[in-house]
């Protein structure tokens, strides 16, 4: 399965491992208006974003019949494993989540 992030300002990293990942979010403290957020992508089209201001988007732009979740303020290292299951294409566990939709 496919997976990639995009960094704060845009450039793609593709498949990236746990301490890649963890780099990425380490760039969010370089986040601004115009590029707030990393996000992490699968093949299936399911995304996470990630914002400096601790919101977690959760959604698949693919399917306009489900509405995106949030949640906010989670630990770096829930987020982590968030973005771990994610990339293994694992949704259901994501999805047991309460995201407020």
């Amino acid at each position: 399965m496919s997976y990639f992030m995009y960094d704060v300002m845009g450039g793609t990293v593709d498949e990236p491992d746990p301490a890649t990942m963890e780099q990425v979010l380490d760039g969010l403290a370089d986040a601004d208006d115009e590029h707030p957020d990393v996000s992490l992508s699968h093949e299936n089209g399911w995304c996470l974003s990630v914002f400096r201001s601790g919101l977690l988007l959760w959604e698949n732009p693919d399917d306009d019949t489900l509405r995106p979740g949030e949640m906010r303020d989670l630990t770096r290292e829930e987020t982590l494993r968030l973005l771990g299951l994610l990339a293994a294409g694992d949704i259901e566990s994501v999805e047991t989540l309460p995201w407020q939709r």
